[in-house]
């Protein structure tokens, strides 16, 4: 395997919940040591951070610390895994309120991640993006 996290001997479902919980406590150190050095996190075209990032920094850069900016208490709730070997799907839901509208979001989602080695070499994010565009227009 080109990839391991030695310090965490977990299932992929138990990498992408620390994930997670990385995320809602807004650790960001955290979140990076579940990320591959050559992860690729995509979010979804139409979705206002669209794109694919590399590295740990760069997906927390671009993704995290940007929808920390731009809303208050953005929380992905991760509600059901689907697990087949190294893939796990999450069904989940983002609630957070824009900083810019005061509109909330509550707003359903699903998100694939692969993982190898205990660690998250991909992501890719599927979501409503008209609804979170929405919110954000006053």
């Amino acid at each position: 395997m080109p990839y391991e996290n030695t310090d965490f001997a977990a299932s992929p479902a138990d990498v992408v919940r620390r994930q997670y919980l990385a995320s809602a406590a807004g650790d960001l150190q955290a979140l990076r040591a579940t990320l591959a050095p050559d992860v690729e996190w995509t979010e979804m075209a139409g979705f206002p951070l669209a794109g694919t990032y590399r590295t740990p920094e760069g997906v927390t850069a671009n993704v995290m610390e940007k929808l920390g900016a731009d809303w208050d208490d953005w929380t992905a709730h991760d509600d059901t895994y689907v697990v087949d070997g190294e893939n796990v799907v999450v069904l989940a839901r983002y609630t957070a309120t824009n900083k810019a509208t005061g509109k909330p979001i509550d707003v359903r989602v699903a998100h694939h991640f692969t993982v190898r080695g205990g660690l998250i070499v991909r992501f890719e994010q599927f979501v409503d993006t008209a609804l979170v565009r929405d919110a954000m227009t006053a």
